[in-house]
């Protein structure tokens, strides 16, 4: 059994904190936040992180650690909530990618929000590069989003693989160049689609640019271009064309959530409803 005492440690050792910051703001000695550290690698037989006279690194078992353990901290507080009949209150800053409002996210939050009406969501939608910037300068609590290829932060809630998407009956070519239908730089979806037709040689033109999702629906349902979407996503009144011998592959995704190690009570009960959601999927 993993005693969450020792989680909470953990976690906030995890988000940067030398062992004197986590003592202070834990209210413990510096002694016992070493304890801890100790008895939890003990109990996993893993080494968590390596230490020196000037930095704390952790290991590739300690990242492993971090979701789990955020998992059996939030769990074990969700539980106690319930059978203690508490009411969930405070204001939760959440945001969310272009792609997911037309999706199952608006279903989540709507439930979220019958669930516990006394906590007031603050819903922001934008581009993911946008949202990470803001989730970075602490003006959001929570975020789903995609992520970069390579990139290893977050939580994944599920890996989506991108697709060509059209009106049916279209196929997006004006004389040899595929007309394209993208939201603004630096988005990622546009970045991806550009260097995946770059490097297959493949001439392409911007007949269209939107920062909304339902800019670039509608473009694309007029005819006007194809446009590069997570496969999952796809709305009703588009079709996927398959990579052929113009189009090819643009290569997967993964839409993944951002919160604080130790996050608050009502931003936690959203990242738990957000992860069974995606788990489904």
């Amino acid at each position: 059994m993993l005693d969450p005492l020792l989680l909470r440690t953990f976690l906030l050792i995890s988000q940067g904190n030398s062992f004197s910051e986590a003592s202070r703001k834990l209210a413990l000695r510096q002694s016992t936040v070493s304890d801890h550290i100790r008895r939890l690698e003990e109990c996993l037989g893993r080494r968590l992180f390596i230490r020196d006279t000037h930095s704390i690194v952790m290991t590739p078992e300690g990242e492993a650690l971090v979701d789990f353990a955020r998992s059996i901290i939030e769990t074990n507080e969700r539980a106690e909530r319930f059978f203690a009949g508490t009411k969930l209150r405070g204001k939760v800053r959440f945001g969310a990618s272009e792609d997911l409002v037309a999706g199952w996210l608006p279903s989540v939050l709507k439930t979220f929000g019958d669930n516990h009406p006394e906590i007031d969501l603050e819903y922001t939608i934008a581009l993911s590069s946008t949202l990470i910037s803001r989730y970075e300068a602490g003006d959001l609590d929570a975020v789903l989003c995609k992520r970069w290829p390579g990139e290893q932060r977050g939580q994944v809630v599920w890996r989506d693989r991108f697709a060509w998407a059209a009106a049916r009956g279209t196929d997006g070519m004006r004389g040899d160049a595929v007309q394209l239908i993208l939201y603004p730089p630096p988005a990622i979806t546009r970045s991806l689609a550009l260097s995946a037709l770059q490097h297959a040689g493949v001439p392409w033109r911007i007949a269209c640019t939107s920062d909304s999702l339902n800019g670039v629906v509608s473009a694309t349902q007029a005819g006007l271009g194809i446009t590069p979407l997570a496969r999952s996503l796809i709305p009703p009144g588009l079709v996927e064309i398959e990579p052929n011998g113009i189009l090819p592959p643009i290569g997967e995704v993964d839409f993944i959530l951002l919160r604080l190690g130790t996050a608050r009570a009502p931003v936690a009960e959203l990242c738990a409803a957000i992860l069974a959601k995606g788990r489904a999927i």
